[in-house]
């Protein structure tokens, strides 16, 4: 590697990372004429659909088609992969004594490229865990000061839904408020269940419940509301210009929103990137932010030393340097904690409180033919058991209804025909009958489970595991407490009550998720693996002593330094991250913009 080279100017913003959080600080940033620098560690191959069309096929010829499978990960920006997670021989050094179960992206547009696109609120009761249950913590803001911001990334990011199906358990939104877009129309697997379900009575420690099955916001485009226009596919050429696709502008309802949706009709964060003004906007991928430079007098970020790589299969780079007013650390939970740890900087809090959503399966056979692996891999859900006051005893959870049958928990339709050939010797005429009477049918629950912020569930470094480019990879300690396991049990007993209800025949086979890692409780074996919904590492607080930001996000002790994404979180509640890590990135936008903007 050659000496540090600097960047060109100094500019007002240096952001690290091009996921979700970091493109939509960046276009609100530049969009306020600000002068923008975005460092993107992994490979810039998705802003030209030729190049996103690339990422399609490679998926179609993968053999495991897993949440990576479309996203090769370059030498010098490695990444998780969930296939190395049980064997422990991947990019993460677990040293248990559970395994963490979640992986991410490093690439333009981060894990936004292969997520679900599920886009729910956190509840009310999420922000004030310690002062309504007495466990975990309090955020030091609310619902109430996120809820404008819940509206801004819900039209950012084109959410459906439909608002009136979304008031529940105190979730509100201001006044003639709806959803950018209509709800993802219900598959026939979720209306067969909803006709059974609906108005269905369960008890869970001396509490009463009545559920439904509802649709689930998602970032994914339907039917627009108000003359709102959905974006579509991103086609940005090499001189900023954004072509119009004509692709995308509409869910088409192909199967594989996780890994990779063929037209882009779901949002990823190079969305954002393609609206944002290119004049104020300089995007430098195959960047990989090394260490933060902090003045020792005043605590001030002096810039941000990076590597730069020609080629993504070779670790070749040079060292190179980025100057700002502003510094925002975008990069991912992991990856933010693992560079403050690398710069020696933000406490003993940095890498702390590692939480994701511990799930678990449960499969079954529906009495008829519902229509399965057809249409979005999942768009209603079951919600009314994310909050309680059971959560001073147990966690809480929610249930994603699967539209790919036993796919996610059993590899169906593959395992499906190899059992029904080489163990039921079932060919011809009478294995097309099977095939046709069962896959059909095949039902299959995923089981979020909240998780508490332990101190001890951690992400640390060691000088003696780096990657190719020196850098440090992610050490991990996790443990899934009781208060999770026991939510496990109680997420497991529901799923068995509904199947009941639904008249589904329950073929969950905890033998049959044996790569997955596992968790004993109460004398049973619980297979689970993460959603990847990382959060906890950078935690928000009042004050420096029980955290490592303040609630805009801002890093105690350092004043032009913030850290954006679900690393923020004091608390995970049952919701996918993605909504509100965004809604946060935006309300932090607009205090950068307030104090570093024109005129400043």
């Amino acid at each position: 590697m050659s000496g540090v080279e600097t960047h060109g100017e100094t500019y007002d913003a240096v952001i690290v990372g091009a996921g979700v959080a970091g493109a939509m600080v960046a276009k609100r940033l530049s969009k306020a004429g600000m002068r923008v620098l975005l460092l993107e560690a992994g490979p810039g191959s998705t802003h030209k659909f030729d190049d996103y069309t690339d990422h399609v096929e490679q998926f179609y010829a993968a053999a495991r088609k897993g949440p990576e499978s479309a996203w090769t990960p370059a030498v010098g920006a490695p990444q998780p992969d969930t296939g190395d997670i049980k064997a422990n021989n991947g990019y993460f050094i677990q040293r248990g004594p559970h395994m963490y179960g979640s992986s991410y992206t490093r690439v333009l547009g981060g894990s936004t490229l292969h997520w679900l696109g599920v886009s729910l609120r956190m509840l009310p009761e999420d922000f004030q865990m310690r002062s309504r249950h007495g466990v975990a913590r309090d955020w030091p803001i609310g619902y109430e000061a996120l809820r404008p911001y819940y509206e801004q990334a819900e039209h950012e990011m084109g959410v459906s839904a439909d608002r009136a199906e979304q008031d529940y358990l105190g979730l509100t939104s201001s006044d003639g408020y709806d959803y950018p877009m209509k709800r993802i129309p219900p598959s026939y697997s979720d209306r067969f269940l909803s006709s059974a379900v609906d108005g269905m009575g369960f008890k869970m420690s001396d509490e009463s419940f009545t559920l439904k099955i509802r649709t689930y916001p998602a970032a994914r485009n339907s039917m627009p509301r108000n003359g709102y226009r959905p974006v579509g596919a991103v086609d940005v050429q090499d001189d900023g210009a954004v072509s119009d696709t004509y692709l995308g502008e509409r869910c088409e309802g192909n199967t594989s929103c996780t890994p990779i949706c063929p037209v882009q009709a779901k949002y990823n964060a190079g969305k954002s990137l393609a609206q944002a003004d290119r004049r104020k906007l300089t995007i430098l991928s195959q960047a990989v932010a090394s260490k933060v430079l902090v003045d020792a007098s005043s605590g001030e970020v002096q810039g941000i030393e990076y590597l730069r790589y020609d080629d993504a299969g070779s670790p070749n780079a040079t060292r190179e340097l980025a100057r700002g007013k502003a510094y925002i650390l975008a990069a991912h939970a992991i990856e933010n904690a693992k560079l403050m740890l690398a710069s020696s900087i933000g406490g003993d809090h940095v890498g702390r409180t590692l939480m994701d959503h511990p799930t678990i399966y449960a499969w079954g056979l529906a009495p008829k033919n519902i229509g399965a692996f057809r249409g979005p891999q999942s768009s209603s859900g079951l919600e009314e058991l994310r909050g309680g006051k059971f959560r001073a005893k147990h966690a809480a959870f929610r249930f994603d209804v699967g539209n790919d049958g036993w796919r996610s928990s059993t590899g169906a339709p593959d395992s499906t025909v190899n059992e029904a050939v080489l163990k039921q010797n079932l060919h011809g005429e009478a294995l097309r009958d099977y095939l046709q009477a069962t896959l059909t049918r095949q039902v299959r629950f995923s089981l979020a489970v909240e998780q508490l912020p332990d101190p001890d569930n951690r992400i640390s470094i060691d000088p003696q595991y780096r990657d190719p480019l020196g850098n440090p990879r992610p050490v991990i300690d996790y443990r899934v407490d009781d208060y999770t396991l026991a939510g496990m049990e109680q997420a497991f007993r529901a799923a068995q009550a509904v199947f009941a209800k639904a008249g589904i025949k329950d073929c969950s086979d905890p033998a049959r998720g044996n790569w997955f890692p596992t968790a004993d409780y109460n004398g049973q074996t619980f297979h689970y693996h993460g959603m990847g919904h990382f959060a906890g590492t950078h935690a928000m607080g009042y004050d420096p002593s029980t955290s490592v930001i303040d609630s805009d996000q801002r890093c105690w002790g350092h004043k032009n330094l913030f850290m954006v994404g679900s690393g923020s979180f004091p608390t995970l509640g049952t919701s996918n991250p993605t909504l509100t890590l965004a809604a946060l990135a935006l309300r932090t936008a607009d205090t950068l913009i307030a104090t570093y903007g024109k005129g400043h």
